[in-house]
């Protein structure tokens, strides 16, 4: 076992329709940056057919799953609407997409869609540090776009967008 096995990685084909993106540990505000910045850029290449492989994934954060979720309203505002579809999703992991209603918003697959990598298939590398602010702002974004995909999600998570508006308003 390597010493980077225990590190999140996002392996990604970019080339695959749909583009493919295999999740191997856990997903959360510290290392959610880089997929992002994949999801910004692969949609503005005009690609809009997205399956995730969540097999690997041991646990998410609100930030990861806000992050998910600008991503499936971004595909939904494309004409035609994009998609963007989670498999081989854990019982934990369901709970919290069901627990934030973003089973609404994403296809979540309950068969077993496997998913070949071609030889393009790279992993997705951390972004240079962004610092405290762009943290902020990425996290406070995040959190946005779970209440834009389900209003009740305001009052779970009012506080701690109210604290990081006061934090980038500050800097």
């Amino acid at each position: 076992m390597s010493e980077t096995s225990n590190q999140p990685v996002y392996l990604v084909d970019a080339y695959a329709d749909p583009v493919i993106v295999r999740l191997e540990g856990r997903a959360c505000h510290a290392n959610c940056a880089c997929l992002q910045d994949f999801f910004t850029q692969m949609i503005g290449q005009g690609k809009t057919r997205f399956v995730m492989d969540f097999a690997g994934c041991t646990s998410m954060d609100s930030t990861f799953l806000g992050v998910l979720a600008g991503a499936a309203l971004e595909l939904y505002r494309k004409t035609p609407a994009g998609s963007l579809v989670l498999c081989r999703v854990g019982r934990r992991n369901l709970e919290l997409l069901r627990n934030l209603g973003l089973h609404r918003l994403l296809t979540i697959d309950a068969g077993g869609f496997r998913m070949g990598f071609g030889p393009t298939a790279t992993a997705l590398t951390g972004a240079a540090d962004r610092g405290d602010l762009e943290n902020a702002r990425l996290v406070l974004e995040a959190h946005e776009n779970l209440v834009a995909a389900d209003p009740t999600n305001q009052g779970k998570f009012q506080d701690v967008m109210a604290f990081l508006r006061n934090r980038v308003e500050q800097k």
